[in-house]
């Protein structure tokens, strides 16, 4: 069989000109693919560093739909989503992600915690649960533990905050033996509300083997021992508690002073309190020192003088308040309404104020009901900060 060499001459030209032609069809069809998404995509991102959450959002609605296929996409809208409280659609969003079957294993626990937290901030504790759970042993489990941590002391589970509070300390992510303290503390509370007073004090002694430093453990039984008429008992509780956190002593002094009263150790009570002062002023111990002095028949101007001692090295309007209000004015007929306006101007100066983010209480709180915080809330009042 004979070949023409002219077909073969003519052909390769010609084959040569489809595979160019092919290929410039090729590149056109991918510049336009990599024109139309990045360029919604960095429209975005210009939209959103100038905090124009609504364009950005139009922006990567566009982009998404040009590349359904590309996953910081998805990712990019639904934190834009959740970040303005969108919750449903961020929700869609990392729903449409995890279901998926192209999506790589990184892209899937990451979706996950993207969902977990979705449902975290719309309030959804119990799906934020079983979301969080899907997160152990992957790369996402220390932040799912935290969460999860926070989840369950919102809603008050304190045997659950417990557990993950160890498997937290287990993998070195820092010390929780005051938290889990405060747990203990709060299932006890919750005992001495329906009665139940010997499981409260177990779980206050287990509280106190749990963080021996903790003040808010000695200061509950103290206050329960005082319920039950153990005077004795309970100001040797606030004696210790007093030892074990001296930091606590502001939030100690007035039941201690109360106690020691009752249980006839007034005396030693005012040198306990006089030598803390003397270390570290305060103004709730202050008051403790006047009230102990009062009661051991001491004269009055002469306890009320402590306020006048304080005033020499703290200017304080609350000291000077109290001192004024039991003083002989020289126009006694104006003392109530100066005394009127000075109580006033003290009762912001009176509050507690939280060290993390500044809520202020009229009482002293455990855990901040602004934002959750434990111990943050220092023993001193507002002026001593």
């Amino acid at each position: 069989m004979n070949f023409d060499l002219s077909w073969i001459l003519l052909g390769l030209p010609l084959a040569f000109v489809l595979g160019w032609l092919a290929s410039r069809l090729d590149l056109r069809q991918l510049r336009i693919e990599n024109h139309q998404a990045p360029k919604a995509y960095f429209k975005g991102l210009n939209f959103l560093l100038n905090e124009q959450q609504d364009q950005a959002i139009d922006a990567f609605i566009e982009a998404v739909q040009n590349d359904p296929d590309t996953s910081e996409l998805h990712f990019a809208l639904g934190n834009l989503f959740r970040r303005r409280g969108e919750y449903e659609r961020a929700v869609r969003v990392h729903e449409h992600l995890l279901s998926r079957g192209d999506l790589n294993l990184t892209d899937h626990q990451r979706a996950q915690h993207a969902l977990a937290l979705d449902y975290l901030k719309a309030g959804l504790l119990d799906r934020a649960e079983a979301a969080l759970l899907k997160l152990e042993g992957t790369p996402f489990e220390a932040q799912a533990r935290l969460a999860l941590l926070a989840n369950y002391e919102r809603s008050r589970d304190w045997p659950q905050a417990a557990q993950v509070a160890q498997k937290l300390a287990a993998a070195n992510q820092g010390s929780f033996n005051a938290r889990l303290a405060h747990y203990l503390c709060e299932q006890a509370a919750a005992c001495l509300a329906n009665q139940q007073t010997e499981p409260a004090l177990s779980l206050l002694q287990e509280a106190i083997i749990t963080a021996p430093d903790a003040a808010r453990p000695r200061i509950a039984i103290a206050h329960l021992l005082h319920s039950q008429g153990k005077h004795e008992a309970a100001y040797a509780a606030l004696v210790q508690a007093l030892e074990s956190s001296p930091a606590a002593t502001p939030l100690i002094a007035a039941n201690l002073a109360e106690f020691a009263v009752k249980s006839g150790h007034a005396v030693a009570a005012l040198d306990l309190l006089k030598t803390n002062y003397e270390q570290s002023p305060s103004l709730d111990v202050l008051d403790a020192i006047v009230a102990l002095e009062a009661t051991l028949k001491h004269p009055s101007s002469t306890a009320r003088d402590w306020y006048v001692r304080h005033l020499e090295h703290e200017p304080s309007l609350v000291a000077a308040s109290k001192w004024i209000a039991g003083e002989k004015l020289e126009h006694e007929q104006f003392h109530p309404q100066v005394q009127r306006a000075l109580d006033h101007a003290v009762k912001p100066l009176m509050r507690y104020r939280c060290a993390a983010c500044g809520f202020e209480a009229k009482q002293h709180f455990w855990q901040c009901p602004g934002c959750q915080a434990w111990d943050s809330y220092p023993a001193r009042r507002v002026e001593e900060l």
